[in-house]
């Protein structure tokens, strides 16, 4: 080491891990404790504090009038913050929003934003004051409630914390990001915390659902509906953290013709209403709000957004319910109670805890300015003392003023005085030396000793001291509860929504359509539900009719392919009747060396047979059918030279199935498993043939079969009853030569 760098300090080597960690940890603790975090007390952070004890020193009391945010903002910056005046700016911008803060502690002058999302005007145009709130924040700071440290440059002193007769920590909540912890306090209603409280002070040893009670849940300041479970609330409340589900108001309105329009008139918290538009705007323009028209911002002082319906056959619950999803309609709001302790501790604190340090520091700001006015009181007895004492004798203490070198000890040694009461003697006015000036000094002495005897006893009876606290909170109730049009409850308190599913009728025009299928696989949807006889369609040289059915453009189509495969078509999603239609294959994904087996309209909760023509089948539920995606869904597996031929809805308690062979077999529909997917069981043995036809039935009523223009049924079917894979018999006599059934 040179003497030039032995001159300068000493030189230590330290490993760079430990000097990073010993600057970091230093860097996180004051961002933690002088920057992110608010105090369990006051609920302010040191930004809020210095910003409200600089308005105060500015005399920006709520009865006076108001000063340039800028000359706020330099004092702020320039006293007891050193940082800079944007940031500054906008937390005084912040606290006067009656939309961002549920008690404003700022009264604004000019342009503040609004909950579109504009900013404010420049500070040199806005001008402020304080707001009752922030009055009664710092109420006592003048009677040595609270400490008070030097400021950043040592000229000045602020307050360590405020006394806090209003609860601004749950009444406006907070929000802020340390290093490694954060902390999100959504604001409450000041009259439910004031009954929490009065419950606490009455009843120290109360569980937290007592608590929660008497107050239920946040209450924001631009209202909305709290959908939260009260169990999650409460769960919320006994550990510190949590979240709380919150809804957009929304009502009805009734328009002519059977119209409607949807108005929503409270949006969530911090959320912009601007943003909000545009969100949903973007989600219209890419088609992903089928049930939605249009919107409207009719808003003025007070929100009003419209929202037209696509069609009035939708319900205005599936309309929001869809919106609840994509948009910020429903937001969750964070609960992390991470403050300050009276120690300047970061913790997690649970509802209790926070409504207890605030009752402790209550308890300690009464105790302080009850000391502070008793000293008061001593000093100012004891110059009224005095005054008693030389009333009786004023012309001595006329000469002794007037003669005497040193007339301050001659009063002293004269009438036995304290130097305090002596200089106030010498320090009295001549007009104060009558008799009416004694009465009025033996009065005031009366009275202060009552006072002092007050507040003696108050000093040492606990109880009493908590029985002035609950007084000092049905004062702040009282100014600003329920009762007020500040204090009202803004949130409502909902039930919590049922999972809502919005079915595909919801988002479709219900209209009839008429399905036609041609044999070569073109498909089209007819205008309602049209002739289908074979003068009224139409169809390509060589084609013909395959199927058609009558349906609606709610409706689900289900289509079984003949190697085992569903595929689910939407009715709307048809082609249009006009011409020939288009492929099938180019809207399923049809395998090439398969067909179409079966076509029918989706009904939900029906069970369906399902047989490949070599006699195999099995019954699945047909909401198991369902394929979301144009490659289906396989469901029966079919073995080699095998095809999917039957697809038909259980009806009944028996079954009737004809050979290729033309032997006929009948047995109850109990034998046959019910599966999801599978290959199946035998429903008729075959050597060299396969199945003709199946018939579901009611063996009670008879089998019936068309007969040309006739139908006949056979009710005597004992020959024919059997067990599931059984050969079967011939069927009676006069049954169909095609082995059909119809």
């Amino acid at each position: 080491m040179t003497k030039t760098a032995a001159a300068k300090g000493e030189i230590r080597v330290t490993p760079l891990a430990d000097a990073l960690g010993e600057r970091y940890l230093a860097y996180a603790m004051s961002t933690i404790v002088s920057r992110s975090l608010p105090d369990v007390r006051d609920g302010l952070k040191p930004v809020h504090r210095r910003l409200l004890f600089a308005m105060r020193q500015l005399k920006l009391d709520p009865d006076g009038g108001f000063k340039k945010c800028a000359r706020v903002v330099g004092d702020v910056i320039g006293k007891y913050h050193p940082h800079g005046d944007i940031a500054v700016y906008d937390t005084l911008v912040r606290l006067a929003q009656d939309f961002a803060v549920r008690y404003p502690l700022v009264e604004g002058q000019g342009n503040f934003g609004n909950i579109d999302g504009d900013n404010a005007a420049a500070m040199r145009y806005t001008e402020a004051k304080l707001t009752a709130v922030a009055a009664a924040l710092m109420d006592g700071l003048d009677e040595d409630a609270v400490d008070f440290r030097p400021t950043y440059d040592g000229t000045e002193e602020e307050p360590v914390v405020m006394p806090a007769a209003f609860p601004n920590l749950l009444a406006n909540g907070a929000s802020g990001i340390a290093v490694g912890m954060a902390t999100s306090i959504p604001p409450h209603n000041v009259g439910e915390i004031c009954d929490a409280l009065d419950l606490l002070i009455a009843k120290p040893d109360c569980a937290v659902d007592d608590l929660i009670a008497r107050m239920p849940g946040p209450d924001f300041p631009t209202g909305g509906v709290l959908v939260e479970g009260h169990a999650a609330i409460a769960e919320a409340y006994r550990t510190g953290k949590g979240a709380f589900r919150l809804r957009a108001r929304w009502t009805v309105e009734k328009l002519s013709h059977g119209l409607y329009q949807i108005v929503i008139t409270e949006i969530p918290y911090q959320v912009q209403k601007a943003r909000l538009i545009e969100r949903i705007a973007e989600l219209l323009g890419e088609k992903k709000l089928p049930l939605l028209a249009d919107i409207r911002d009719e808003s003025a002082e007070d929100v009003r957004l419209v929202l037209e319906p696509r069609n009035r056959t939708v319900e205005a619950a599936l309309v929001m319910e869809q919106l609840f999803r994509q948009t910020d309609l429903e937001s969750r709001v964070p609960l992390n109670m991470n403050v300050l302790d009276a120690n300047s501790v970061p913790r997690v604190m649970t509802l209790k805890e926070v409504l207890r340090a605030f009752l402790d520091h209550r308890m300690v700001v009464l105790e302080r300015r009850s000391r502070f006015r008793l000293d008061k009181i001593d000093r100012r007895l004891e110059v009224l003392d005095g005054f008693l004492k030389v009333y009786a004798d004023l012309d001595t203490v006329i000469r002794i003023i007037r003669y005497e070198d040193n007339p301050k000890a001659g009063l002293i040694a004269r009438f036995n005085l304290t130097e305090v009461q002596a200089e106030a003697i010498l320090n009295m006015r001549l007009r104060s030396l009558n008799k009416l000036q004694e009465v009025e000094i033996r009065t005031e002495h009366d009275a202060l000793s009552a006072e002092k005897a007050g507040l003696v006893a108050l000093l040492a009876d606990e109880g009493r001291r908590w029985r002035v606290i609950a007084s000092q909170i049905a004062v702040t109730r009282k100014t600003f509860g329920g009762d007020t049009p500040l204090g009202r409850r803004r949130t409502e308190l909902g039930e919590v929504p049922a999972a809502v599913v919005v079915p595909i009728e919801a988002f479709v025009e219900r209209e009839p359509i008429t399905m036609v299928l041609s044999d070569k696989g073109w498909v089209r949807a007819l205008k309602g539900h049209a002739d289908t006889s074979p003068e009224a369609l139409k169809f390509k040289e060589g084609d013909e009719l395959r199927c058609a059915l009558k349906t609606w453009t709610t409706d689900k189509i289900l289509i079984l392919s003949t190697d085992g495969r569903f595929f689910t078509l939407g009715g709307d999603r048809l082609p249009s009747g006009r011409g020939h239609g288009e492929p099938l294959r180019l809207m399923i994904d049809l395998a090439p060396e398969a067909d179409v087996a079966a076509v029918m309209i989706h009904q939900p909760g029906r069970r369906l047979l399902l047989s490949t023509d070599a006699g195999r089948g099995f019954i699945v539920q047909e909401n198991e059918v369902l394929a979301q995606t144009r490659a289906g869904k396989m469901i029966l597996n079919v073995g080699e030279g095998e095809k999917a031929s039957f697809c038909l809805p259980v009806e009944g308690d028996a079954v009737a199935i004809v050979g290729q062979n033309r032997k006929m077999l009948v047995f109850m529909i109990e034998e046959i498993p019910e599966l999801t997917r599978g290959r199946g069981v035998i429903l008729q043995k075959y050597r060299d043939c396969g199945t003709a036809d199946i018939k579901m039935f009611t063996l009670a009523d008879g089998l019936t079969w068309a007969l040309g223009e006739r139908t006949r049924t056979e009710t005597v079917l004992t020959p024919w009853l059997g067990k599931r894979a059984s050969v079967g018999r011939l069927p009676p006599s006069g049954f169909p030569r095609t082995n059909r059934f119809s």
